[in-house]
C-alpha cells in the first residue's frame, strides 16, 4: 500500500521560507516519478515540481524554477520542497503525488499522477 504523508506547510510571512518534506512508504520512486503539486483558491490544481528516477529529470514551474527547489532523501525515501522568496500568490494547498512517467505539463500532469498525499496548507501573509 502506497502511503504518502506531507508536513511542514504552515505560515510565513512574504519574503519567508519553508520546507516542505513528504514521507513514502511502498512506491520505489527511484524508477519513477514523484512530484509537488499545488491547488490555490480557486483555482485548478498544477504541477509545481516533479524528479523523475531519483534526479534523471527534473521540472520546475516557470513562476517557481527560481525560488523553489525539489530533492529526494533516498536514505529515509523523503521528497522534499524548498519555497525561498514566499508570495502572497504562493497561499493554497500543496500535495505530494507519485506515479509513472514524466511530468511536466503544469495543468495536464495531475491526470497522470496515481498516488496523492492528503496536502499540506501553506500560507503566505504579506
Amino acid at each position: 500500500q502506497v502511503q504518502l504523508v506531507e508536513s511542514g506547510g504552515g505560515s510565513v510571512q512574504a519574503g519567508g521560507s519553508l520546507t516542505l518534506s513528504c514521507a513514502a512508504s511502498g512506491f520505489h520512486y527511484s524508477s519513477n516519478c514523484m512530484g509537488w503539486f499545488r491547488q490555490l483558491p480557486g483555482k485548478d490544481r498544477e504541477l509545481v515540481a516533479s524528479m523523475y528516477r531519483a534526479g534523471q529529470s527534473t521540472y520546475y514551474a516557470d513562476s517557481m524554477k527560481d525560488r523553489f527547489t525539489v530533492s529526494q532523501d533516498n536514505a529515509d525515501n523523503t521528497l522534499w520542497l524548498q519555497m525561498i522568496g514566499q508570495k502572497s500568490e504562493d497561499s493554497g494547498r500543496y500535495y505530494c503525488a507519485a506515479g509513472y512517467g514524466y511530468w511536466s505539463d503544469p495543468l495536464g500532469s495531475p491526470r497522470d499522477v496515481t498516488f496523492w498525499g492528503q496536502g499540506t496548507q501553506v500560507t503566505v501573509s504579506s
